[in-house]
């Protein structure tokens, strides 16, 4: 790995010059990208330069150590041993840098919230998750935006889609995207029996205009009065808008806000994200079949995790992680889990790569 670490100041060093480049500089798209890329080898040499650093000094306290001896020989082999542990960890701090990027870091986040299969208990079992993930975000500092929400007659959501910004949203949320179970006595069940239900969770890296550049006569766009659970009229004028991808099929609706407009902006931030996750995802003809990927069919028996009030237990099938806090999990305290899922990840990804 000493001969990648030289390769990568040699890249450094390329890059800082283009970083002058009147060429590069006039060029906001390319700028950006050079930008990016100094950033990601500044860490990367950082940390391989401090290895380097610490394995030339462990092993001149070798030498040191085969020469001496009484008090000397113990000192310099506690020394020897604090740079043997340093180097190590060093080594995997840089073998991980070297792993290939995430390319949504950075990214802030849609969420889409859908209630699954399990009626209007489905619909209430969206607006917790919906709250859990609102209350996450707060802890982090994040901004949490409603896009666009469908409340349902009971106070769930049958779908909501909100925006998450922040420097980390993308790379802690990735992993909630898919069907999640929830195992409870609903409001509406008079006997006290225990039901399961599901809710389906998007998670979308949300796309700029550079990314992904759509063409409006790609474009069917329709306008309606918005309307809220039970046909409530919420608007008297035609301000909702449902904009028809017709290459793909993509159907995105949008009627929160009262502007036309503002909605219309709504709904194609939510379609070129949606656009870009595909593409990335599974870079197939198909673009529903990259969104299936994450909700699967939504129904029980496919889930990422599951919700047990019963028991106050949380379980993470992809990882095989329980836990006894549902109460605290739901209030936004998701931490553990977010950890846990971002420790396997990293495990499989250096696994991978040896």
């Amino acid at each position: 790995m000493l001969d990648r670490l030289v390769q990568l100041e040699d890249e450094l060093t390329v890059v800082e010059a283009q970083l002058g480049d009147p060429g590069i500089v006039t060029d906001r798209i390319r700028f950006a990208e050079v930008g990016r890329r100094h950033s990601e080898l500044s860490e990367i040499v950082e940390v391989g330069r401090r290895w380097r650093a610490a394995g030339e000094d462990a092993a001149t306290a070798r030498e040191m150590l085969a020469e001496a001896s009484g008090d000397e020989k113990a000192e310099l082999t506690e020394m020897a041993e604090l740079s043997d542990s340093e180097v190590a960890g060093l080594e995997g701090q840089f073998r991980f840098l070297l792993l290939p990027k995430d390319p949504n870091a950075g990214k802030n986040v849609i969420l889409e919230i859908r209630g699954a299969e399990g009626g209007e208990e489905a619909n209430l079992f969206a607006r917790d998750l919906f709250e859990m993930y609102r209350n996450y975000a707060a802890g982090k500092g994040w901004k949490f935006e409603i896009m666009n929400a469908d409340p349902s007659d009971l106070g769930g959501f049958s779908d909501v889609t909100a925006v998450v910004r922040g420097d980390a949203a993308w790379s802690r949320l990735k992993h909630e995207g898919g069907p999640h179970r929830v195992q409870r006595v609903p409001v509406t069940e008079s006997q006290g029996r225990v039901h399961t239900s599901s809710a389906t969770v998007s998670v979308l890296p949300e796309a700029d205009e550079v990314e992904i550049q759509i063409d409006t006569n790609d474009l069917d766009i329709d306008v309606f009065r918005a309307s809220g659970p039970g046909g409530q009229s919420v608007n008297t004028t035609d301000s909702a808008v449902r904009i028809t991808h017709k290459p793909t099929g993509l159907v995105v609706s949008m009627q929160d806000e009262k502007s036309q407009l503002q909605n219309k902006d709504k709904a194609l931030r939510v379609l070129r994200s949606r656009l870009l996750k595909a593409q990335q995802d599974a870079q197939a003809a198909e673009l529903s079949a990259a969104r299936r990927d994450q909700v699967g069919g939504g129904g029980r028996s496919e889930k990422i995790r599951t919700y047990n009030f019963k028991e106050n237990r949380v379980t993470d099938h992809r990882i095989g992680l329980t836990l006894y806090k549902l109460d605290k999990v739901l209030s936004g305290e998701l931490e553990e889990v977010v950890e846990a899922l971002l420790y396997d990840e990293r495990q499989r990804q250096l696994s991978s790569s040896d």
